[in-house]
């Protein structure tokens, strides 16, 4: 029969002891439990983050790795181009000068052109109020090539991509200005190894030679090489890879490269009068 006796102090102690047991065991395990539940939440979570980083990262790697494979390759079709270039990188100006347009029928003058060459700048001197003339008339239309081979001489700068982006953003945003600020920027050439001009010192040249306000700001801020630095790249790629526009005593491409019709013209452009005699010559 049970008893009613009362327990000892003892006892009751113990029973004290043995619930405060069973309390703890029951707290412990439901901590364990939560841990499991917030570890298994966070884990969730990563693997989400992870899943979402991998869903933007590998596509934009992918592009990127197209496009460093469309450099190297000279694929022109892979990157963004100035909506006024031909798919050889060339940009035509025919009569009024503006990029984008072709004088019907007449001579095809390309000039392969590196704003840091100092060479350049003595062709453009000795023939760019000619070939003005020339195309203003209607006997050519001038191509432009402008390339960058150079950025290893400019002190670091990338003078050459800055400014072939520059020419490649006017040719895009403000194409009537192209012949003019091709002109300035040779007025203004640094030497060659010196220190380069700034992207807001070129946005400045460009202002100067008509090119809108608001246009010229894309030079000033980046915007002109974060949009054509890689057709710059491309361009110059797939120009230096091109046989047929090697220098053929040293096999390699330079410039100035002049064509005439798409053929290497290897005649002395020194001589102010063997380009358009050259040209008369391309006319039959």
């Amino acid at each position: 029969m049970p008893t009613n006796e009362p327990q000892t102090k003892a006892q009751r102690r113990e029973a004290a002891r043995a619930e405060a047991l069973a309390l703890r065991e029951a707290q412990a395990k439901r901590d364990k439990r939560n841990r499991l539940i917030t570890i298994g939440a966070l884990v969730a979570g990563v693997v989400v983050l992870v899943g979402v980083f991998l869903a933007v990262w590998i596509p934009a790697m992918n592009d990127r790795n197209r496009t460093i494979d469309a450099v190297a390759a000279g694929n022109l079709s892979e990157v963004a181009n100035p909506s006024t270039a031909r798919e050889d990188g060339g940009i035509p100006m025919g009569a009024d000068g503006a990029a984008g347009t072709e004088s019907e029928g007449a001579v095809e003058v390309g000039v392969y052109l590196d704003y840091m060459c100092p060479i350049c700048g003595q062709f453009e001197e000795t023939n760019g109020e000619t070939l003005d003339q020339l195309r203003e008339s209607g006997d050519v239309t001038v191509v432009l090539h402008p390339v960058s081979i150079l950025d290893r001489v400019a002190q670091s700068q990338q003078f050459s991509t800055r400014a072939a982006s520059a020419a490649a953003w006017v040719a895009d945003q403000a194409p009537e200005s192209l012949n003019a600020f091709n002109t300035a920027m040779f007025d203004n050439q640094p030497a060659e190894g010196s220190g380069t001009l700034t992207d807001a010192q070129i946005a400045d040249i460009a202002e100067q030679a008509g090119v809108p306000a608001d246009v010229a700001a894309g030079i000033e801020d980046g915007t002109a090489v974060e949009t054509y630095g890689d057709w710059v790249a491309t361009a110059t790629s797939l120009v230096t890879q091109d046989e047929a526009l090697a220098n053929p005593q040293s096999g390699g491409f330079g410039t100035p490269t002049i064509t005439i019709d798409g053929e290497r013209w290897d005649g002395n452009w020194s001589d102010p009068n063997a380009l358009p005699q050259a040209v008369t010559a391309a006319q039959g």
